[in-house]
């Protein structure tokens, strides 16, 4: 008998670090390490306030680096993206042959969102051997396009962040950041938009809360990765990736084609 695919979910949209491998892969500690690095060796901040301002920025802003850009630091971002993650140990990925099954058993599209940089996407992707598993791919130059000029900023334009938490009575608002990303839900509309991507038919798969329950908001059904436990806004809950299958088994069901027919094709009288 003849069989045809007719899930709810016609694309898959998979955010990759800490997604697509365990967070014990150690790359987000790396991570966090280099950009505080980059913070004090790139930007001269005072090495005492990085760890508060870091918290400050990454909890108002969606991404540290977002936060640095809102504040009134100006850099390239190419050269950010090499300081920050050209020092990780990816060779604490290994192919995951397990995961590769199962994305290829599955006849849905599917892509990769990230916040990262391409070069740092194309690399994970290959090193886990996935990067032929996916139609496309969201990275930040996606959503960033390059700005060429890079000028200097003096100290007194630099917005204060933490004496801004630290006034009870402040009226001030925050700054906006030009920086496009998640868990902004304009950043994950705007991807939606890119891929051509009905949010209504497309199941979105994070580690991050913050960006689940964005992608929630903007219509998308949603599964946590790396918890066992669903939070506000997760229909779904996988502990690892590679729990998929078990949890979502909808997603390889079959309905076969005469059955459909009889749906589809049966005329309906009054």
């Amino acid at each position: 008998m003849e069989y045809v695919h007719t899930q709810k979910y016609d694309c898959l949209l998979f955010d990759l670090d800490d997604t697509l491998y365990p967070l014990s892969a150690g790359l987000a500690v790396g991570v966090l390490k280099n950009i505080k690095d980059y913070m004090a060796e790139k930007l001269g901040i005072d090495e005492e306030k990085i760890p508060e301002l870091c918290n400050l920025l990454y909890k108002n802003y969606g991404t540290t680096m977002a936060g640095i850009r809102a504040i009134g630091y100006d850099f390239d971002y190419d050269e950010y993206h090499s300081f920050v993650h050209g020092r990780l140990p990816y060779e604490n990925l290994k192919p995951d042959p397990v995961l590769r099954s199962l994305l290829l058993s599955l006849p849905i599209r599917k892509f990769i969102f990230t916040n990262a940089d391409k070069i740092h996407a194309a690399k994970v992707l290959s090193k886990l051997g996935l990067e032929d598993c996916f139609e496309g791919m969201i990275c930040f130059e996606t959503l960033n396009p390059r700005v060429s000029k890079v000028s200097r900023v003096c100290a007194d334009e630099i917005f204060d962040i933490i004496g801004h938490f630290s006034r009870t009575n402040s009226t001030s608002e925050l700054p906006k950041t030009p920086i496009v990303c998640k868990p902004s839900e304009d950043a994950i509309e705007k991807a939606l938009n890119i891929l051509n991507i009905n949010p209504q038919t497309t199941l979105f798969f994070e580690d991050s809360v913050r960006n689940i329950q964005s992608g929630k908001r903007v219509g998308l059904d949603t599964v946590l990765v790396g918890k066992s436990h669903r939070c506000k806004g997760a229909d779904y809950a996988l502990e690892s990736i590679h729990n998929l299958k078990e949890a979502i088994p909808e997603l390889w069901e079959k309905v076969s084609v005469a059955a459909y027919k009889v749906v589809v094709e049966t005329p309906v009288t009054a």
